[in-house]
């Protein structure tokens, strides 16, 4: 990668909800903007979204538009960072499906990363793709008819994948070049796009991620009382929603052993 502003004049939609994980969508953003993109962060609602570090509430990024706000032809390119969160709710969300439906049939160059692909498989644009990923999503994307790659980047066409945080230098470095529009210096880009066998299933989890999970804090006695008040505000809520439909069925009941 060369020096200097690379991406001047580029616009990039960063499509990310509430449980990204931070690190996926910080560095890759602040490169961006290094190299003189112009970088939105794009949400299924307006605020400010939180990041995780694993499990663990993080920092929070200011929504720039809505998805029902965001016009393709605002942008030139799409990053989808990942977490467990934050792509499972994206995936659920019609709206988020056809925002990358339509960057993929536009042939605007997309990136993602970990578990950032779930969108890309549940929006039905992975088969016959090549692609890497977090490993714990290997089976989801080949089950879903793409070919899967243990490698930190891999590129296929206007895709750039990666497998996640721990391979976050290579991929930024591939991000810029992808995102200018230049074609991946990697000698072996080629042989990437045209895999046709699936690397094969990790035979166990990463024992970092055991590791970190095994020593993270309990979380505070504040945080404890917030999701309880939130639980029960919720379950307060449904009990309203669900009442009157729980009297008439007991009337009915009543009626029908009468």
């Amino acid at each position: 990668m060369t020096g200097g502003r690379q991406l001047k004049g580029r616009r990039i939609a960063v499509l990310a909800a509430d449980g990204f994980e931070e690190v996926e969508l910080a560095v890759p953003v602040a490169a961006l903007r290094a190299e003189g993109a112009d970088v939105e962060i794009v949400s299924l609602r307006k605020g400010r979204i939180r990041g995780v570090n694993l499990h663990e509430p993080a920092s929070r990024v200011s929504v720039d538009r809505t998805l029902s706000q965001a016009n393709l032809a605002d942008y030139d390119a799409l990053l989808i960072p990942g977490g467990f969160i934050n792509p499972d709710l994206l995936r659920q969300s019609e709206p988020a499906r056809r925002f990358v439906r339509e960057f993929d049939a536009s042939g605007k160059p997309i990136a993602t990363l970990c578990h950032g692909p779930w969108l890309l498989s549940s929006a039905g644009l992975t088969r016959g793709r090549t692609m890497t990923s977090w490993p714990g999503v290997r089976d989801d994307l080949v089950n879903a008819g793409a070919t899967w790659l243990d490698r930190p980047v891999v590129r296929d066409g206007n895709w750039l994948t990666s497998r996640g945080p721990q391979d976050m230098v290579p991929f930024v470095k591939a991000l810029v070049d992808h995102f200018a529009g230049r074609e991946s210096r990697r000698q072996d880009a080629k042989a990437d796009a045209g895999a046709t066998t699936s690397a094969p299933q990790r035979s166990a989890p990463p024992a970092l991620v055991l590791g970190a999970m095994k020593w993270l804090p309990r979380p505070s006695l504040r945080t404890a009382v917030m999701i309880g008040a939130g639980l029960a505000l919720l379950a307060a809520r449904n009990h309203r929603r669900q009442a009157p439909a729980l009297g008439r069925w007991r009337t009915a009941a009543r009626r029908g052993f009468g």
